[in-house]
């Protein structure tokens, strides 16, 4: 009896042992060899986020709001007038001032929409929300430039906007 217990007993130390390092030494085993693998081989990590230079986030790549509605484009706002400001901000609302309708077929990828209500490019230039906002001031000036300088339809300008501000350039 006395048999029966010691080895019942040294039965239950061998199974608390095993249980305790990780079971079977097959088990052990395949356990260091997927370790020594996994250490081999460095996991794939996602690439990291881009930083946005200007502070604002990318929104899930949606695109912001923009207005198309002709009575929409035929009422617009007046702007600020450019001559508040000084340097780019000055002439971010000149190109805004002289396209306006052009400008409110855009969105404003600073997403501007969901912060302040904006229904496009032009509403950053009817407050001095613009010449706090890099975003707002290049897409402007991109604009105008594409307009001016290449003819180019609103709705043109609007595709080479969306394509450069989702893709994070």
């Amino acid at each position: 009896m006395k048999r029966t217990s010691a080895l019942l007993g040294l039965i239950l130390v061998a199974v608390f042992a095993a249980s305790c390092t990780g079971g079977s030494e097959s088990e052990r085993r395949s356990k260091e060899a997927a370790q020594r693998a996994d250490s081999a081989q460095p996991a794939a990590r996602p690439a990291p986020a881009r930083p946005d230079p200007y502070g604002h986030g990318a929104a899930g790549g949606r695109v912001p709001a923009f207005q198309t509605a002709a009575e929409e484009l035929k009422n617009l706002p007046p702007t600020l007038p450019p001559e508040k400001f000084t340097g780019e901000q000055r002439l971010g609302y000149q190109a805004v001032k002289k396209i306006p309708q052009t400008i409110a077929q855009l969105p404003c990828f600073c997403h501007c929409d969901e912060g302040f209500g904006h229904k496009s490019l032009h509403s950053c230039f009817v407050d001095d929300h613009a010449s706090h906002c890099a975003v707002c001031i290049d897409e402007a000036l991109m604009a105008y430039q594409m307009q001016r300088e290449q003819g180019l339809a609103p709705a043109q300008i609007r595709e080479r906007i969306v394509a450069r501000y989702s893709s994070g350039q």
